[in-house]
């Protein structure tokens, strides 16, 4: 078999994306964190003012829609693509407290996620791409050759998020953090338009006592039982 899709959803905080990046570079794929697209719309509407005080009216995010344009771009220092936002690297503001207290609710509005998928679809038309978000496996990708449920203990989340933004130098608390995760994760699995599910030929991956070479190892062997060539 020659180059795959790899669809990876589960919640959040549980390590998609590094998982999803490493795999990638392994690989030799393309590699897409779909969550940084919907915080990227999130984080442009909170300039332009279109949500204040975590509300918003939602024609006025389906206004801004046609101004935002999307790209990754290899960064060879941190070895993983950074978000790009109309030309702009905000690979570190879209990873704020704000856009995580909102995104959630800008990415359940129809047309957000209608453009969103579009846009994913296209990058992943030649195969050969990991994807992870929340619906890659049950609607973006539903043909996908491999699909990765990912959890991991409410607790065991939050400490890595912590862990993460306090090494940013972002001053926030444990509570404030699970409060948002757990927020989140109802929001998602939830919400009307292509809400968080486990598609039924997914395989779980539960990494609450896994290390990211245990979680990588996994992975790889499905994809050697699938006859798929490894780098």
């Amino acid at each position: 078999m020659s180059k795959i899709i790899i669809a990876i959803d589960g919640h959040s905080s549980c390590g998609k994306s590094t998982v999803a990046r490493a795999l990638a570079i392994q690989l030799g794929y393309a590699y897409v964190d779909t969550g940084a697209m919907y915080r990227c719309v999130t984080l442009y509407a909170l300039r332009k003012g279109a949500i204040k005080d975590h509300s918003f009216i939602e024609e006025e995010i389906i206004k801004l829609l046609p101004d935002i344009q999307l790209h990754f771009q290899f960064n060879p220092h941190t070895k993983s693509n950074d978000t790009y936002l109309k030309g702009e690297n905000v690979e570190k503001e879209i990873r704020q407290m704000i856009v995580s207290e909102n995104v959630s609710k800008i990415s359940a509005i129809r047309e957000v996620r209608t453009k969103m998928i579009a846009l994913q679809r296209e990058m992943g038309k030649n195969k050969g791409i990991v994807m992870d978000g929340r619906d890659i496996g049950t609607n973006v990708f539903p043909e996908a050759e491999l699909k990765l449920f990912m959890t991991a203990d409410t607790d065991i989340r939050t400490k890595r998020r912590y862990d993460e933004l306090r090494a940013k130098g972002q001053e926030v608390s444990f509570l404030e953090i699970k409060t948002n995760l757990m927020s989140r994760d109802f929001e998602d699995s939830h919400r009307k338009e292509n809400p968080l599910l486990q598609a039924k030929d997914a395989v779980v991956l539960d990494n609450t006592e896994l290390n990211r070479e245990q979680q990588l190892e996994f992975i790889l062997n499905l994809i050697k039982n699938l006859g798929v060539s490894l780098q």
